[in-house]
């Protein structure tokens, strides 16, 4: 057996003719919200999970619902997996984005999952946005679908969601006093390469170099 990957097959004793069975191993990965773990590797068709049953530490309701997990994203209160065709599987808090039962129907073909504390945000297929959890975090985006269209990436605050459009302008939406109102900054937010986010707010980077916050 070489557990060492540093050691040659030579010194492990190998020979010509012998039959070599391999075994890889996964890499296993973490999620944590406030006060519960989720554990899994990528393919996985279970979800380990601890802690507080309300913030996610009990998936009991669903264990039977993971085929092929490709991630696992968690908000304050609860973790939402994403799985390789492209549906999500939520638990924990219900109102803090643990039931996404209101939304499923729109939860194909996710191509990108972001969480804020309380609320998710997917990209499905086409580049449309779909939200869920509590609305002052951002979980409803509803209002917003004329303006979410063509997104490349999310990004979050606590309370706030923004998202990157194909042509680099940029929408936000949640709680203004958490970044999730961009209206004074807008005509500004042109060709965006990057935004990033802290607890409260958002700053951009343009393409010639300059930042936006």
């Amino acid at each position: 057996i070489l557990v060492d990957n540093l050691e040659s097959l030579q010194n492990a004793g190998l020979q010509n003719g012998d039959h070599v069975t391999a075994v890889v191993r996964p890499a296993l990965k973490l999620a944590a919200t406030e006060r519960a773990f989720a554990l899994w590797y990528s393919g996985a068709n279970k979800i380990i999970t601890w802690g507080d049953p309300d913030s996610g530490g009990d998936s009991s309701r669903v264990q039977d619902l993971f085929k092929n997990v490709q991630g696992v994203r968690a908000a304050k209160s609860a973790f939402a997996a994403l799985l390789a065709d492209g549906s999500v599987i939520t638990w924990g808090k219900a109102i803090a984005g643990g039931d996404s039962s209101a939304v499923q129907g729109q939860l194909k073909k996710v191509q990108q999952l972001q969480a804020t504390e309380s609320a998710f945000a997917a990209i499905v297929e086409g580049g449309s946005v779909v939200a869920w959890g509590c609305q002052d975090a951002g979980g409803d985006s509803f209002a917003f679908q004329d303006e979410l269209q063509n997104v490349q990436q999310l990004q979050a605050t606590a309370s706030a969601f923004a998202a990157i459009r194909a042509d680099g302008s940029v929408f936000a939406w949640g709680d203004p006093l958490q970044g999730g109102d961009s209206s004074e900054v807008e005509d500004k937010l042109q060709n965006v390469q990057q935004v990033q986010a802290s607890a409260g707010a958002f700053a951009a980077i343009l393409a010639d170099g300059s930042v936006v916050a």
